[in-house]
């Protein structure tokens, strides 16, 4: 499925896609939604969209020995098995060059020892299909495979191919086992995804018989598909009635990629950098949309899906790849037993490779941006051809020397563009794209006026001219060189996923996949190359100075657009009714009546693998914490253990209930932190120093509530940093130079920051709808989920929207100043510190030196009894029931419903955690998702918070999803019986989560943030292992039927000004 539009390829490692907001605390810039990533079968693993497991951060005591999970005796048996089997055929370990092991051979073996692994390429005989295994001791082991799937046209086949394959196949000939297994696993990771010219299908988990499971399902998914016409048509496109019963009601489009696309090219930003794409690069597989254009989607028949399949589908057109400590030899059986029966084959590949045009301009139309000043709605790039990205090195530098261009505001780019107020931001395109064969780099610019086009041409080429005739300063040089390397030695729990990401392009475009891994050699040519003298100028004068390729793309906000956008929709439909007979019609009715009789069918779902009870380990994992103190009164939490030569530091300020009038500006202050500089030193300065010295400083709202009781929280801001060892103590001094010396009345800077702040969440709105709309829905209810609205909802989307307005930001500085005043105080801050033995002690140092000097919040202060007095006449939290619209020039919808229950505490947290788990695969995912057409939906429990969610993505009729919401309790509490097997996979599923590795940085990260102990948790765990089918039943009447929650519940629709909203609900407009 997707993730936005197709430009979204861009979220695999490398790419440099920079924002003036949303930034990471080294300066860099994080990416924009239009930029975030592939075109996936799940939604974000970011947006919490409970198809893709979210590893949860757990508690740990103080002072108990490491623990590791307790392996299940079953567990333990197919371990066993497993090795018996490598016994006869040998593991990885003992494997040689051209040595041939179940029909494939051995052609590389290297090892990377800055990454702790060997990696082993190997072939099939037979096919020619790739392997890559990469031999590492991680238990979150991975496996992937994929195919290159680049297309001649924009109707999304290999999208819906995506979609389809994983509706059932030869041997699990049930509807959609994909989603279906979600629960009958404890992955720690279940996804597919469509990029610009490759499909991969990945997943990795922790238990080896979990892992043999999807292995199976997902091998004859992708070689023996049902690619059944009934699953195309639910997933693709349909024509079908607004209601099927009534033969004279309208005709619309619907399916699952079909809708899904259209939000997608909601995204202004999105649909900018994918139209900007396709006219970079005519007559080649990237001039059309791998992820389908809705205007082209309804061209596609089932019988071209299939027979793309066909063609493309092989295993001569495949890469396999796998990671971790599982044995490679029962792998390699099990995949050669799927293949054998195929022979060699010349793949299909679509052009890639453009003919240059010298320079071209493009203008074309698009949406109005609501939030955005009505004459600064243009969007405009300059874009280059750069290098063949199939060559490792000169790729790794482009991307060094983007991220040298455009990152950070020392960047000449940023200076030139971002701080000049012309526009809002960077132009969604903007940066280094090394995801088609012939790379590109872009910059531009959003929210400009029409007459400031010929300027930003001007400012751009005299940026490079700048860099041609005076180079980048050293010392930002050697911090981005630092950055990486740094990069690479931090330890994460996805580390096999990310690897994967990053060297999937290149090895499906010919690249041996192990040159990605040598980033020591990489870094250390680079830096011999650059000693050699002009190495960037050199860039400068090859791609840019005289360019040979070069695309001027503009597009103009249309007001009409999409209004435009719905009548060519309609006429579609009008065109395809034309060429249709009354019996054309009545066997299309007649196909929609049996897809919806597919939709409601009972399944037997035994031939499925699954995952037991007694394969859930009865213990959770513990880690070692001791607790001390610093600076005389500050708790310090330290995590001591193997890091790989990095140092970890956290700290939360809490100011509790406290302030509720400075809550708005506490996400523009953290943002402000590391972007306005000091009052002796501006930031291009201090952001090299970070670069240099740490990993990133970053600063966010923090709010948390009691475990005991949903009316008490604890709020205020969390900040933290990274580094090696050797740079304890600059960390600790340029964290404390921000807390200190922010200079809030660097007016000019904090006017930019404004700016690209309301442009990108507007963008993100589009992007990660379900989320704002579940939390307009919870700000009723409980006082954290008012304060998180008012921090990260749509009331602070409004709020920056107003600010970014205001021409004088006098007040605003005033009232930053005051957050500054109240918030770090050393009386309230707590600390945590996680490291290796060997460094403790010059952790202990720099912390107490840091504390000697952190801010110590005196009573008689102006400042601060200014926001006591505002506190003060604040008004209290007070619980309601409500039903909110936000209309936006969205071409989609998202629909949200919450109800308050209980605190984490509380016996039937458990209980309602394992509803959720349980209506989304047995009902929601049915009625939202395959007959409703919606991209997604489901349920969801948040025990920290007390909340009880539902929620839809990118949805064609949220109303009538609101219904289903209710619909969904009285299901359960009525007609439906929970069986056992049910039961046990939405145990699962919550198990798979409480289970999910946590990378180093995050252990004890639970305890510190909640204060949720060891035993707490494991407590938790016992009561999850005796929740009954009936305390499910109960559950729903009790907290959730309608007559009951109506008091506690509230609903949120963001979408289409044109829903036909009736009766109470509140419109929540942005402008």
């Amino acid at each position: 499925m997707v993730k936005g539009a197709r430009i979204l390829q861009a979220a695999v490692s490398g790419t440099t896609r920079p924002l003036a907001s949303n930034r990471n605390s080294s300066g860099n810039r994080m990416l924009s939604a239009a930029n975030r990533g592939l075109l996936s079968r799940n939604l974000l693993a970011e947006s919490s969209f409970p198809l893709c497991r979210q590893f949860t951060s757990s508690a740990r005591s103080m002072q108990q020995k490491d623990l590791p999970h307790q392996a299940s005796s079953a567990a333990a048996t197919a371990k066993k098995s497993d090795l018996a089997t490598t016994s006869t055929v040998k593991d990885s370990s003992s494997l040689t060059v051209g040595q041939k092991l179940h029909g494939f051979v051995v052609e590389d073996i290297q090892t990377v020892s800055e990454l702790k692994l060997k990696a082993l390429r190997l072939r099939h005989q037979n096919t020619g299909a790739e392997w890559l295994h990469i031999d590492r001791d991680d238990p979150n082991n991975v496996f992937s495979v994929g195919f290159n799937t680049s297309v001649s046209d924009s109707t999304g086949v290999p999208h819906i191919l995506e979609h389809t394959t994983l509706c059932g196949s030869e041997k699990y000939p049930v509807r959609d086992p994909f989603f279906k297994m979600l629960n009958r696993s404890m992955s720690t990771f279940m996804n597919a995804w469509t990029a610009h010219d490759y499909t991969q299908y990945p997943f990795s988990t922790m238990n080896v018989k979990d892992y043999e499971n999807l292995q199976s399902v997902y091998l004859d998914a992708v070689f023996n598909p049902s690619l059944r016409e009934v699953d195309f048509r639910q997933e693709g496109w349909r024509l079908e009635r607004s209601d099927m019963e009534d033969t004279t009601s309208s005709w619309q489009l619907k399916g699952v990629v079909y809708n899904e696309m259209k939000g997608a090219f909601s995204d202004a930003g999105s649909l900018f950098a994918t139209r900007a794409e396709q006219q970079m690069f005519p007559g080649t597989t990237y001039q059309y949309v791998s992820g389908g254009d809705p205007a082209f989607i309804p061209s596609l028949t089932h019988e071209q899906l299939v027979d793309f399949h066909r063609t493309r589908y092989h295993p001569s057109n495949s890469r396999f790849y796998s990671y971790g400590n599982f044995p490679l030899g029962p792998q390699l059986e099990r995949v050669s037993k799927m293949i054998n029966k195929y022979s060699c084959i010349t793949p299909i590949i679509v052009p890639m490779d453009v003919t240059p045009y010298g320079e071209k301009q493009v203008t074309e139309l698009g949406p109005v941006e609501s939030v955005g000043s009505p004459d600064k709605q243009t969007k405009f790039s300059i874009s280059y051809l750069t290098n063949d990205m199939r060559n490792v090195y000169e790729t790794f530098s482009m991307s060094i020397f983007s991220s040298l261009l455009l990152n950070g505001t020392s960047a000449p780019m940023h200076k030139a563009l971002i701080d000049s107020h012309i526009g809002s931001d960077y132009s969604a395109n903007t940066g280094y794209s090394p995801y088609t064969r012939q790379s590109s780099l872009s910059v531009g610019l959003q929210g400009i006026a029409d007459k400031d086009i010929p300027l930003v041409e001007k400012l751009v080429e005299e940026s490079f001219a700048k860099v041609y005739n005076e180079g980048f300063e050293r010392r930002r040089i050697d911090a981005a060189l630092a950055s990486v390397e740094l990069a690479y030695k931090h330890k994460t729990s996805d580390f096999g996923l990310s690897l994967m990401k990053s060297i999937s392009t290149g090895w499906f475009h010919g690249v041996n996949p192990v040159e990605y891994l040598k980033v020591s050699e990489n870094v250390a040519r680079l830096r011999a190359d650059i000693d050699g003298g002009k190495f960037f100028e050199t860039i400068v004068d090859r791609y840019f100075a005289d360019s040979k390729h070069k695309l001027k793309y503009i597009m103009l906000a249309d007001p009409k657009y999409s209004q435009q956008h719905d009548q060519r929709e309609q006429e579609m439909i009008q065109n395809k009714l034309s060429t249709l007979t009354s019996s054309d019609l009545a066997v299309i009715d007649e196909k929609n009546k049996n897809l919806a009789q597919e939709q409601m069918k009972k399944e037997d779902l035994s031939m499925l693998p699954t995952l037991t009870i007694d394969d859930v380990a009865p213990k959770s994992a513990r880690y070692a914490l001791d607790m001390g103190v610093a600076g005389e009164c500050v708790p310090v939490q330290w995590r001591t253990t193997s890091t790989n030569g990095i140092s970890y530091f956290r700290a939360i300020n809490d100011v509790r209930e406290k302030y509720p009038d400075l809550w708005p500006y506490m996400p523009l202050f953290c943002e402000a932190l590391t972007y306005l500089g000091t009052k002796s030193r501006d930031m291009p300065e201090i952001e090299t120093d970070i670069r240099l010295h740490t990993g990133g400083i970053s600063f966010s709202p923090f709010v948390s509530t009691d475990v005991a009781h949903l009316g008490h929280i604890e709020a205020g801001i969390s900040f933290g940093s990274h580094c090696l060892d050797q740079h304890i103590k600059p960390m600790y001094n340029l964290v404390l130079e921000l807390v200190r010396e922010t200079n809030f009345d660097n007016t000019h800077r904090l006017k930019a920051l404004l700016n690209a702040l309301s442009t990108n969440m507007f963008n993100d709105v589009a992007y990660s709808g379900h989320m704002y709309a579940r939390r307009l829905s919870a700000s009723t209810l409980t006082p954290e989920m008012h304060a998180l609205e008012e921090l990260n909802g749509i009331s602070q989307v409004k709020f920056i929207s107003d600010l970014a307005r205001l021409t004088d930001l006098s007040q605003v500085v005033e009232k930053l100043k005051q957050v500054q005043d109240v918030i770090f105080n050393k009386m309230t801050v707590r600390t945590a510190i996680t490291t290796n033995s060997g460094s403790v002690d010059d952790n202990q140092s720099a912390i107490e030196n840091f504390l000697s000097m952190y801010p110590h919040k005196d009573a008689s202060d102006a400042i601060s009894s200014k926001a006591e007095a505002n506190a003060a006449n604040a008004s209290k939290f007070v619980l309601s029931s409500s039903r909110f619209f936000c209309p936006l020039p969205f071409a989609t919808n998202f629909a949200g419903k919450s109800t308050r229950t209980v605190p984490y505490t509380h016996p039937d947290s458990v209980k309602l955690q394992l509803l959720a788990k349980f209506l989304t695969p047995n009902y929601l995912h049915r009625e939202i998702r395959e007959r409703n057409g919606a991209y997604g939906g489901g349920a969801s429990y948040s025990a920290l918070q007390g909340v009880f969610s539902f929620f839809s993505y990118r949805d064609p009729s949220p109303l009538e999803t609101v219904k289903t919401f209710d619909r969904s309790i009285e299901w359960i509490a009525g007609e439906h019986t929970v069986s056992e097997r049910e039961l046990t996979e939405a145990k699962l599923s919550v198990f798979g989560d409480l289970d999910s590795p946590l990378s180093v940085s995050e252990e004890g990260m639970s305890y510190f943030t909640t204060g949720i102990t060891d035993d707490m948790r494991q407590e938790r765990r016992e009561q999850f292992f005796q929740v009954s089918a009936n305390d499910l039943k109960e559950m729903a009447v009790k907290y959730l039927a309608p007559k009951i929650s109506s008091q506690v519940s509230s609903v949120a629709v963001i979408g289409e000004e044109g829903l036909a909203m009736s009766g109470d609900w509140k419109r929540v407009n942005l402008q």
